[in-house]
């Protein structure tokens, strides 16, 4: 491809006010305005003076920003040129969009994280978001628990300027963002909690809240028709975490640290205890109908917090997954041979019913909890790219915004193809959101004339045609 004149025969001008950028925020507003997410922030979000008049209209902006590709605060100007003004309306400038996130105290933000699980709730609803392949039934996994992934993640910050900022876990001056995901098959996950702490906080601080939190918005989300199954790491192995899920009548599925008491339990598993899995480099034997894999897994029975108070304790397995210690292979072909296999051990504790997940499948279910990660990967790649205030709870308003300019977007995404249900931010936002279109009015109807031959133009046109005339409301 190449220019067909030269520069020189070439000119540019801003001048089209019927031109925008975003032609998709038509359609995801839409879908947003039916969720009521205006109505939503107008009911629950009571920032005092007038800096927070209008908390709803100021609230879809923000996340409507997001959702066209806004990292922070400068960047809402994109909703303020060509034609938006006659497709959309109260876009407000970004300085006064500033002046209300820098508003918010730490109750505001818990009003915003009420908006969100409510808006969370009124997209599943509208959309197939928690639904599988097969029609609407409640489902996130495939042996009947809905998956509930709790992880936190460090947002890297600049400048000296930012409260709360400081060192955490992972070396990097930041702030520490604990997250709540619910994943089902075949599709991306939605994130269902979230709460912004200081960097240098340690991962399980506030995560009791948090987790039973999650585990309301997520019974409510599949609709009480499967149980809650809550898959954490290691930092998140302590009693208040695992009784704020058990609480809420959660299954748990938490890896644990070598501790004596898990080292104790290993070691009283059997040779004959332990079955090859699917794993690395596995192959499958058709013959046999087994996985030869270097891979095993075994479980014993095990109580969590067996040395605390007869109230504290948490009866359960453990689930271990062996492998073998590639460093005594790398010993064997130096020529030194050792006396005995060397494995090494991932373990992992879980309340789960063994009726419905057995040795081998509380494994790879387990290991899936990185899903997770893909959600942070996300949205430091979209609206949390930055953290825009030096203000710590207008960032923590901002975290929420974000999530829910996550969650519309995934269930935007839903309304068009499976390929797309299962797309990141940035592809869904590239395909659907910006595209270039051009306003025009003809007997008091507007048409939004997009570009011939989009190569996503029937997705597109599906996830219009669904809000244009959305069906009865699914049943939650």
């Amino acid at each position: 491809m190449r220019l067909s004149h030269t520069l020189g025969q070439t000119s540019a001008t801003f001048d089209d006010p019927n031109l925008v950028s975003a032609g998709g925020l038509v359609p995801v507003l839409a879908l947003a305005e039916s969720a009521g997410l205006a109505d939503l922030a107008d009911e629950h979000v009571s920032v005092p003076t007038d800096k927070g008049a209008n908390p709803g209209l100021k609230v879809a902006s923000l996340v409507a920003g997001m959702i066209a590709g806004a990292d922070c605060i400068d960047d809402m100007s994109l909703l303020r040129h060509g034609g938006m003004g006659r497709v959309f309306d109260r876009a407000y400038a970004p300085s006064t969009l500033g002046s209300f996130l820098r508003a918010f105290t730490f109750g505001h933000v818990r009003q915003l994280d009420a908006v969100a699980s409510r808006f969370l709730i009124n997209l599943a609803g509208h959309t197939q978001l928690v639904a599988t392949a097969n029609g609407h039934e409640a489902a996130t996994g495939d042996h009947g628990y809905a998956l509930l992934d709790v992880d936190d993640t460090i947002i890297e910050v600049h400048g000296h300027a930012k409260q709360g900022a400081g060192f955490g876990y992972s070396g990097v001056r930041g702030l520490n963002a604990l997250l709540a995901t619910s994943s089902r098959t075949g599709s991306a996950p939605v994130v269902v909690a979230q709460r912004l702490r200081k960097g240098a906080c340690g991962s399980p601080r506030g995560a009791k809240r948090i987790i039973a939190d999650a585990v309301k918005t997520t019974g409510r989300l599949v609709g009480g028709s499967l149980p809650v199954l809550v898959r954490m790491d290691s930092a998140f192995y302590t009693r208040g975490a695992i009784h704020a899920a058990r609480k809420g009548g959660a299954a748990v599925s938490v890896t644990v640290r070598m501790n004596t008491a898990v080292k104790k339990a290993i070691s009283a598993i059997g040779d004959d205890g332990w079955t090859p899995i699917e794993y690395t480099d596995a192959i499958f034997d058709e013959e046999t109908n087994t996985w030869i894999s270097r891979a095993e897994v075994a479980e014993i029975p095990f109580t969590a917090f067996a040395s605390a108070k007869k109230a504290d304790r948490v009866p359960g397995r453990l689930v271990v997954r062996r492998i073998p210690d590639f460093n005594a292979d790398r010993n064997k072909a130096a020529g030194q041979d050792t006396l005995f296999d060397v494995w090494r051990f991932h373990a992992f504790f879980t309340t789960t019913d063994t009726a419905v997940f057995d040795t081998v499948a509380a494994d790879k279910t387990h290991r899936h909890h990185a899903v997770i990660e893909q959600v942070h990967a996300d949205l430091k790649n979209s609206a949390l790219a930055h953290l825009p205030s030096g203000k710590f709870h207008a960032n923590a308003a901002w975290l929420v915004l974000a999530v829910m300019a996550f969650n519309l977007t995934r269930a935007a995404a839903t309304l068009t193809s499976t390929e797309l249900a299962k797309a990141t931010t940035a592809t869904i936002r590239h395909k659907l959101i910006t595209v270039p279109a051009r306003v025009a009015t003809s007997a008091r109807r507007i048409t939004v004339h997009l570009p011939r031959d989009w190569p996503w133009e029937n997705a597109w046109s599906a996830m219009f045609d669904r809000v244009s005339d959305p069906p009865a409301l699914l049943a939650a």
